[in-house]
């Protein structure tokens, strides 16, 4: 015989955990200075989500620019911000509605509503910047968004799909809270021969 149970009551850490995940490569994203890079030697230009930092060809110090003195600046950090503030208070919200024995499901699936705005604050504020820091910011040699901005977007999908199971975890109430008994699954003498 085959017990078919899905086993949540353990598993129901994984989605906080996840938006623990989140959280850390958000403040990877906030915190590091790899949004905008030279491609290839002589590093030049280095950007992070709040400023732009140039360099010659010779010279070892960098000449760093405040991105917080453009509008697009101003508005990129704060959207990306903002999600960033609701992703950590969803974090807590989670935590808290997994630790009580009766989950509120309700409640459940009001955290995947604020974590959709936190996706949809995160997703602004990833799109302004580059459109913006290249249509302003005068780039010196071959630039790529590199590995910071790539952790924003990685953060970003982490949420959106953390999202879609917090809304959708209501669905299986009974099977999360155990209510329901496992289905048995077995075969008949007659169809399974081998078992005598």
């Amino acid at each position: 015989m085959v017990a078919c149970t899905l086993a949540c009551w353990r598993c129901r850490w994984l989605l906080p955990l996840l938006l623990g995940l989140a959280i850390i490569m958000g403040i990877i994203a906030l915190a590091g200075r790899g949004w905008l890079e030279s491609e290839s030697g002589p590093y030049v230009h280095q950007a992070s989500l709040w400023e732009s930092c140039t360099r010659g060809e010779q010279d070892l110090n960098w000449n760093c620019e405040s991105l917080m003195d453009y509008g697009w600046g101003r508005a990129a950090a704060a959207t990306y911000l903002v999600g960033f503030v609701i992703l950590v208070i969803c974090f807590a919200l989670a935590v808290i509605a997994f630790s009580i024995e009766i989950l509120r499901f309700n409640f459940v699936r009001g955290i995947g509503g604020l974590l959709f705005v936190v996706a949809a604050f995160q997703i602004i504020g990833l799109v302004i910047y580059p459109v913006k820091f290249t249509e302003e910011i005068p780039l010196m040699g071959a630039n790529m968004f590199s590995w910071a901005y790539g952790f924003g977007w990685a953060s970003t999908v982490v949420v959106i799909g953390c999202a879609f199971f917090f809304c959708c975890l209501p669905n299986w109430e009974d099977e999360v809270l155990g209510n329901i008994k496992p289905t048995y699954y077995y075969s008949s003498p007659d169809r399974a021969p081998y078992l005598n």
